[in-house]
């Protein structure tokens, strides 16, 4: 069945159930970020949204998330944002994605260590407020790293890891298979000269 696209509009739940609907979504996946950064989702029946869910929003166990709440504080609500629905492309079951936001149930405030609430203070305080723009793009930094052998270990009477990469520094010594040139340490970034592994798997990467 071909993806049937959604007109973007500021803020409308029913478009966004609409949308889910007729791409066949079986089931809705709210997703929010933690303080590290790492992606959080919590998925639901279709089933279980309407417009009212977009006010009423769904509960949450907060002391699950680290750096959140305690654990007798630890109710609140995940609201998703219409604005964010696509279809995710890669699950198995339809599902309807949005990124929500993260309320306190009783007062309704929005929560302090919520990730994305950070960044809508930061748009509106250092930017729209100050007059320097009127929006704000936030993403993260693709990086990858590449290793031909990891040993690690931890157990009651010892803890080691090794790490090693056929282009490491430390391999320019290496007597077998070597041509003499590796990269110096935090230097590889913008180099012209040719690393296979790394530069081939970057533009596969990028591309």
């Amino acid at each position: 069945m071909a993806l049937v696209q959604r007109r973007l509009h500021d803020d409308d739940p029913k478009e966004a159930i609409q949308y889910g609907l007729d791409n066949g979504a079986r089931q809705i996946d709210v997703r929010f970020t933690d303080i590290p950064g790492l992606a959080q989702h919590i998925s639901y029946p279709i089933s279980q949204l309407t417009e009212d869910s977009f006010e009423e929003g769904f509960g949450i166990d907060g002391s699950s998330i680290r750096g959140w709440a305690a654990i007798n504080e630890s109710d609140m609500l995940l609201i998703p944002d219409s604005k964010t629905a696509y279809m995710d492309p890669f699950f198995e079951t339809p599902t309807l994605c949005m990124i929500g936001d993260i309320l306190d149930p009783i007062t309704r405030q929005r929560y302090d260590r919520d990730p994305r609430w950070i960044a809508k203070k930061a748009e509106n305080s250092s930017c729209r407020t100050a007059g320097l723009a009127d929006t704000v793009f936030f993403g993260a930094e693709a990086e990858f790293f590449i290793f031909d052998n990891i040993r690690f270990d931890q157990n009651q009477t010892f803890g080691f890891y090794f790490i090693d990469a056929e282009e490491g520094r430390w391999n320019s010594g290496r007597a077998e298979n070597n041509l003499g040139y590796r990269p110096r340490y935090r230097k590889a970034t913008s180099r012209c000269r040719r690393r296979t592994t790394t530069r081939t798997c970057g533009r596969r990467w990028w591309r």
